[in-house]
């Protein structure tokens, strides 16, 4: 696609503000410099006295035809469909302006719109670029293995999924992969915003558009080039501008009104006076044709979609996608935000650190049961007693009949006898807890630990049995208690921690991250409870979850939010927002962001319309001319771009700004 083209797809992307440039096959930078030039000289043969006038009234012609070029054009389409638009605007106040003998005036308001028009194509163009540019990060190329063993260059699109590669030192990852052999430091900022290069051995992944540091890797290609996490995100990135904002419909619904009412205005300018009163015609004629160029909506209309392009551009190169104009405005709006416990404030990685047998049995079998059941599970918890039990070479023979108990943990078959391994409700429920018992659960998850019950599962027969108990940590994220005081200095009044792990737990986690309020012990249909009391009482709320687990709570949030999305394709696709990395001091400037966003879309806004009244009272009143109505014009809408496209440097943004 070349720049032309690429402009052209981009200024379509500005909702109610359709561009003449995009109704032209002509070079449109061309038009416009031809406009200008011409229209520079007709001004200056007049201000010496060079020449003929007639020689004027050419340069002014031609200045007007070429501007007109991008602009006639998208007018008469708009009038096709009997629609009202700004080209409609520009296209009556031009032709009256020399139908009442003002040709300077007319080259010159076709020529700056035409220049404003195409300078808004450029500033969307410039803040989809910034996005666009991380293509040019993954090599069109990779050096493929082959059966044997020599190495060949081949196109990305033609490596196939299980490939091995060979990615040099200093060279750019092709593709997706997973390391086969070698070490070393991979520069992962252009996907996850990370300022320090993570440390790649085999078996890690390593993700195209990276950049591989001294050491050399042999990969195996794990996903097309068309399906590898950077295209996706771009693919993310493109679809969420596309969505506009609810400030853009408003301001779109507002122009599909204005617009023509403006018109009758203008109509009603030029005919009441000279009929009412001996006004001259000439006179009011003029006042309409600049009443018709003041009000151009052309600044309102690029106030939003600028801002939300470049607040959406900033944020994905910090690692940070969010699905569209309307979720960028809704996380600047948040006011709470609940958040999980594990995965999220913890470090996802429980350690099983005490196995306490209450039966005959020692601390290896108890292990070795509850591994059996928790086997079959995808559970961190479940993950953690299974990797504990492989750590000390404890082996186990196949559980039957395994079936999950959600919110309370799993049960199974060993050896013809059903066992249970679950949370403190499930033992609770089963009748199994007594004194004894629950004063060491109490031990336990007073220290903010969590626990695994294993037992006889009550049957016929048999009234069931505790037979040990395994605690579980999970170490709380370092940067958890900042990131926390930063989301609340970026304006969140309340952060509430909703989990399924026992309320003892919880408290003595939020205690230590500082977080507002826990509640512990919820079914997922409880924490969607907790979710609509949140929306209840502040509107916007935020979720932060796993993307899985958490999914109703997170559809129903004002935002879903998923740590971690790197390695998650679920994550990306689902969440409202996704965090490449999991760090949640990004949680925090992406709020900040947002916030910033809403404060210029709103400012730009205002500063638009407060311009239009100002003129349209001086149009009224006969103290402005064409000439400073399209300038007043032009220069709103380039202030309006040029304090959108500040967002762009929210990448730099950091935490030190928020604070």
């Amino acid at each position: 696609m070349n720049t032309d083209e690429h402009a052209d797809a981009e200024s379509k992307s500005c909702g109610s503000c359709e561009h003449g440039h995009d109704a032209t096959s002509l070079p449109r930078n061309a038009l416009v410099i031809t406009s200008g030039t011409l229209l520079t000289l007709g001004l200056l043969l007049g201000w010496f006295g060079i020449g003929p006038a007639g020689v004027q009234m050419i340069c002014f012609a031609i200045a007007t035809v070429a501007g007109g070029l991008l602009v006639v054009p998208a007018a008469w389409g708009a009038l096709k469909k009997l629609r009202l638009d700004m080209n409609m605007l520009m296209t009556v106040a031009v032709t009256g302006a020399w139908l009442v003998g003002e040709g300077a005036e007319g080259a010159a308001v076709v020529f700056l719109f035409a220049l404003s028009e195409l300078l808004e194509s450029w500033s969307v163009g410039r803040a989809r670029r910034a996005i666009a540019a991380l293509l040019k990060l993954t090599p069109q190329t990779a050096m493929v293995r082959g059966e044997g063993g020599a190495f060949n260059e081949k196109p990305v699109t033609e490596v196939a999924v299980g490939a091995e590669i060979s990615v040099r030192s200093g060279s750019s990852v092709p593709l997706d992969g997973e390391v086969m052999t070698g070490d070393s430091a991979v520069n992962q900022a252009p996907i996850t915003g990370e300022s320090v290069p993570v440390e790649k051995k085999p078996g890690d992944p390593v993700f195209a558009g990276t950049i591989n540091g001294e050491g050399s890797l042999m990969v195996r290609v794990t996903k097309a080039a068309s399906d590898s996490t950077l295209a996706r995100i771009i693919k993310l990135v493109e679809e969420a501008e596309e969505q506009k904002a609810p400030t853009q419909r408003f301001v779109d619904k507002f122009a599909a009104i204005y617009t023509p009412a403006v018109f009758v205005v203008a109509l009603l300018v030029a005919l009441l006076p000279p009929l009412l009163t001996s006004a001259a015609w000439s006179e009011w004629t003029y006042r309409a044709l600049v009443l018709l160029v003041i009000a151009c909506p052309c600044a309102l209309v690029i106030a939003t979609p600028v801002s939300i392009v470049s607040g959406l551009t900033a944020l994905a190169r910090r690692g940070v996608l969010i699905k569209g104009g309307a979720h960028l405005e809704a996380v600047g709006k948040l006011r709470a935000l609940a958040v999980d416990k594990t995965g999220t404030i913890t470090q996802g990685r429980p350690q099983v650190t005490g196995v306490i047998p209450v039966s005959d049995l020692n601390e290896g079998e108890v292990l070795r049961r509850a591994a059996a059941i928790d086997a079959y599970s995808e559970h961190p918890l479940a993950q953690a007693v299974v990797a504990a039990a492989k750590s000390k070479n404890i082996s186990w023979s196949e559980s039957s009949q395994y079936q999950s108990v959600t919110g309370r943990g799993a049960t199974a078959v060993i050896a013809g006898h059903p066992h249970f391994i679950g949370n403190h409700k499930m033992a609770h429920e089963l009748g199994l807890c007594s004194p004894e018992i629950e004063a060491r659960l109490n031990e336990i998850e007073s220290k903010g630990q969590s626990l695994a019950i294993l037992g006889h599962t009550p049957h016929e027969g048999c009234a069931g049995a505790i037979l040990g108990i395994l605690a579980i940590g999970d170490t709380m994220r370092a940067e958890a208690p900042e990131a926390l005081r930063l989301i609340h200095a970026a304006g969140v009044r309340k952060v509430v921690m909703l989990s399924g792990d026992n309320q003892r737990t919880v408290d003595a986690i939020a205690r230590q991250a500082g977080i507002d309020e826990a509640y512990g012990d919820l079914m997922p249909e409880q924490k969607i409870e907790h979710i609509r009391r949140l929306m209840a009482e502040h509107q916007y709320v935020g979720m932060i979850g796993d993307g899985v687990n958490d999914a109703p709570a997170l559809a129903l949030a004002s935002v879903g939010i998923a740590m971690g999305a790197i390695g998650s394709d679920t994550a990306i696709e689902t969440a409202d927002m996704a965090l490449m990395k999991d760090d949640l001091t990004r949680v925090a400037e992406a709020i900040a962001l947002g916030r910033r966003t809403l404060r210029i879309i709103q400012f730009n806004v205002a500063f638009a319309l407060v311009i239009k009244a100002v003129f349209l009272i001086l149009a009224f009143t006969g103290h402005t001319s064409l000439w400073l109505a399209i300038l007043a014009d032009t220069g709103a809408t380039l202030l309006v771009i040029v304090n959108s496209l500040r967002l762009l440097r929210g990448g730099d943004t950091s935490v030190r700004d928020i604070q």
